[in-house]
Order: structure tokens, then sequence, then C-alpha cells
């Protein structure tokens, strides 16, 4: 039931989507259900689809085990709204799902979301920005990265295309050259795509962002100003947190001892505050990770796994800094408030029904990453988003020297005019990362037959270990499955004492009765 994950790339919440319902659609166990009196074939019950859903989204590696069951309803709503599944009587949309006995099934026709189409000028828009020497230098780096399937390029090969790249431009350059603001900038901006692009594995970062969006000046602002802590500190304090916000932040933060407010003399006092904090962030204009870099986020998402997390974590500490500073900053605060409040032993019960780090997630999920036009997981990727978030955000939200370092060297060559050999290195090198290697486009079609068979040999072999099954629907199944692939069922059940041993069957053939000899019995004649 593991899923692989959804690579990056443009549209990954709707692929995303498109994923889930196409398993959900293809593995959810039908039977036969009785209700008022009547018998309704191949449909389940509403808690069965929630404990089937549930299951398969917290053994995906695109949401994780902090998926709550509640989540999974919600999603099981959407699904009934964009009539994936339909209630016994055939109404969905403005029909209601709750965890429950109540009878869905699957509609005749389900299709799949269409991705978006790209805006015609979004291409040409999106190098605009970008100086003609930046342009070429783009394009040559995608040239050289591998495109198929976000193979990514090892360090070795980075450092030979920035070598590259560098020694192409050279001629243009001239010895001694003034250094003006805008060259710092666009240093700054080139340093940043290279390593981001390199990190997420892409062809092209216009996939996933518009290099317009890259603004130098909140980058550069984002690594200097700092205090000691590494929290943005701004200059214009009317962007800043409200001061009754930050001294509520503080109460939490550091409960049960405060800086800025006396002891509770209330019960319940710090669920108020809590609330108090809660209602600031949620309604703020946007999301604090902004609309605009919404798909980038959401492509990271793919790298959230266990032997990708480093990888992750380096994407992420990028992204980060493109950010406005307000929002950099309040991102930072509240972070560290909520990892505070989630391992304090101390903090009270906030919520009656979930614990601190369940109530944190879900509050706030949606304030941290959002769609502008509403998308159906917005709230598991966002809740997998901040749990991530709340577990390394001292190292996200960190200002990487490296980064710092590289530009400084970009700069130098600028100025002296010189090619520095690759031993020298023009970037301080990225965390070594094992990727697979470009392919032919033969083995590619090999690969895809391979994997198809793989894939189907697989679903066989779940329906096989289904506990859940009914025997008689599992036998259906078995039988529809050797109708539509004769040769994987053959390769899996060569004999038909195979196929008997799995069910337990007796043998169809009856043992022959034992023959009895007749007595002879002596005549009595003589």
């Amino acid at each position: 039931m593991e899923n692989p994950g959804v690579p990056p790339g443009p549209y990954r919440a709707t692929k995303l989507w498109n994923d889930v319902k196409t398993s959900f659609r293809a593995g959810m166990p039908l039977r036969k259900h009785r209700q008022h009196f009547k018998k309704h074939g191949n449909c389940f019950t509403a808690c069965e689809a929630v404990d089937w859903l549930y299951d398969l989204l917290r053994n995906n590696s695109n949401f994780g085990p902090e998926v709550t069951r509640q989540q999974t309803i919600q999603l099981l709503r959407k699904f009934l709204k964009n009539h994936v599944i339909e209630d016994i009587k055939g109404r969905w949309g403005s029909e209601n799902l709750d965890d429950n006995n109540q009878l869905f099934r699957f509609p005749a026709t389900s299709p799949l979301k269409p991705l978006p189409r790209r805006h015609p000028e979004l291409r040409k828009n999106s190098i605009e920005n970008l100086s003609k020497d930046n342009i070429f230098k783009l394009q040559n780096l995608s040239r050289r990265t591998p495109k198929k399937h976000g193979l990514r390029s090892s360090q070795e090969n980075t450092e030979k295309m920035m070598y590259e790249i560098m020694n192409e431009d050279q001629e243009n350059t001239v010895d001694n050259r003034e250094i003006r603001q805008e060259d710092v900038e666009e240093a700054w901006r080139y340093i940043v795509l290279i390593y981001l692009q390199t990190i997420l594995g892409v062809s092209s970062l216009e996939e996933v962002i518009n290099p317009r969006q890259v603004l130098p000046q909140y980058i550069m602002y984002n690594m200097t100003n700092t205090s000691k802590h590494g929290v943005v500190i701004l200059q214009d304090k009317s962007d800043d947190l409200p001061h009754w916000v930050l001294s509520a932040m503080k109460c939490l933060a550091n409960w049960p001892r405060s800086n800025d407010m006396n002891n509770p003399t209330y019960i319940g006092f710090e669920r108020d505050v809590f609330r108090t904090i809660a209602d600031y962030f949620l309604n703020l204009s946007e999301p604090l990770l902004t609309f605009e870099y919404y798909e980038l986020f959401v492509n990271i998402l793919g790298l959230l796994q266990p032997h990708l997390e480093r990888v992750a974590i380096d994407a992420l500490q990028l992204c980060c800094l493109l950010l406005p500073p307000p929002n950099r900053r309040k991102l930072q605060l509240l972070m560290r408030m909520i990892s505070r409040m989630s391992q304090n032993v101390d903090m009270p019960r906030l919520h009656d029904a979930m614990g601190t780090r369940s109530l944190m997630v879900r509050t706030f999920s949606r304030c941290v990453l959002c769609c502008a036009e509403e998308v159906d997981l917005d709230e598991l990727l966002a809740a997998r988003l901040v749990s991530f978030l709340m577990d390394h955000h001292q190292e996200i939200l960190q200002v990487p020297s490296y980064l710092h370092t590289a530009v400084e060297k970009h700069l130098d060559y600028l100025r002296s005019g010189q090619i520095k050999i690759p031993g020298d290195g023009l970037i301080d090198p990225l965390p070594t990362y094992s990727y697979c290697k470009q392919i032919s486009a033969e083995e590619f079609d090999e690969q895809k037959i391979s994997t198809s068979q793989a894939a189907i040999a697989e679903l066989l072999e779940n329906i096989i270990k289904n506990n859940s099954l009914p025997l008689k629907e599992k036998k259906k199944k078995l039988k529809q499955f050797q109708k539509e692939y004769p040769l994987i069922y053959q390769k899996r059940f060569p004999t038909t004492e195979s196929e008997a041993a799995l069910f337990g069957d007796k043998p169809t053939i009856k043992q022959p009765m034992l023959i009895l000899r007749k007595p002879k019995f002596r005549s009595l004649r003589y």
C-alpha cells in the first residue's frame, strides 16, 4: 500500500489528488450491505472508507503518520463533493459524510482532475527579469541537468557545470571591473537558483517557480539582518507582530515562566492566550509562505522521506530565504513557540480531545501553507509540512553560511575576470547525494513495461494478502484478475494445487472408495 511518491514538478497538488483518488478507487474493498431490509451490492460504509483511506494515507510517503482520522474524514467529504464517491441513492455534492454506517459507492465514471494549462506568457515572463548572461547560464545548466524523473547531479558534476558556465562567460568579463549593486543582487539570485535547481533535481526551475519571484533584496536582508538567535530583525516595526501578540507568544513559549505577563489568575487562562494568538495568525491576509511560493513548497513535500530528509532540510532552508522578511520573522517566532509548547510537559491541555502537538499542527497549518484557489489536499499537505518544520525549524530557519561564501567567490570572479580551476572551487560544494544516472530512451521503455507489470503483480499480492476481504469476494476479484491478466495470474499460480492451497480447499477429485472383496461362501450342497 506504500506509495513511492509524486516527483517534483508543476501542479504537484493536483497530481497528488489524482494519485490518492486512483488508489482509493482501485483498492477500496466493495461488498454487499443490507440497509432498511434491502441488499446493496458493490458498496461500502463510511467508517470502512475512513479505516481504509486512513491506513493508506499514513503509509503514503507524501503524507505520513501525522495524518489524523479527522483529516481523513475531511478528504472523504471532498471526494463526495467532487463526485469521486456518491451515496447509495446516487446523491453527491451537497450531501455530508460522517464516521458511521452510511452506505456509499463509486459512480460509473470518475474522471481525474485535468492539470491546469500553463499560461502562454509564463514561459516568456519567467526569464525576462534575468540578464542576458544569466539567461545563457541557466539555459546552459538546464542542458547539462538530467531530465528524466527528477534525476539530480552529483557533487562532482555540479562543480564541473559551474566551472564550465564560468569559463564560457569569462570572455565577456573585464579585468578589475567595478561591481555595482545590480551585480551583487544578480549574484545572489544566480547562486540561489543554481543551488535550488540542483537540490530539487528539476531540469528547469521555471516549472516550479518563476525566477521573477526570487527577489535578491529579500534574500540579502534575511541573511544579514538577524539577531544572535538567527531571527530576522525588522527595520520597519509596523511590519512586525503587534506587541500584545509577541507578549502572548512569549507567555506560552516560556510556560509556566513568563517575562511579560503575570501568572494566570483564573482557570483556562492559557487557553484564552492560545486562542488570541491563533486568531491573529488565522486572520492574516495570506499564508506565511505566501501564495506565490505555494507550488514551490508543495514540490519540496516530495522530499519529506527518511532517505531524503537531509535534502528536504537544505531545500527548505533556501526557499525560506525567499520569503519577505516580515513573513520569515513571523514564521520563525511561530515555529519556535509551537515547538516549545509541544515539548513542554508542564503545558496544560489546551484541547479536550487532542494533544498539544496535534492541536498546533491542525490550528496553524492553513496559515503557513495554502493555495490562493482552494485545493482539495491543502489541509493534508500543510499539516505534513508544518509537522516537519516543527521538528527541524532550527536548521531550516538558520542562515546558511555556505551561500554567503559562494556569492563572495562569485563576485571575486567578476572583479578579477580570471578563471579559477575546478580544484579551487567556484562555490562551496553541495552536500553529497546519491542519485540514479540518466538512461536511454530504449532502457526507459523497457523499464516502463517492467514497472507496469510489477505494479500489476503487486496489486495481485494485495488482493491475496487482504484478510479483511470475505472469501467469496476474494475469489471473485481473483477470477476477474485472471480474466484481465492471465499471464501474470498464471505466473503466480502455475498449478491448480497452488491456487487451491491459497483457500485451503479440499481436492475436487474424490478419493476412490476401497474395493471390498466379497467373501466366498461355500455351497451347502454336496
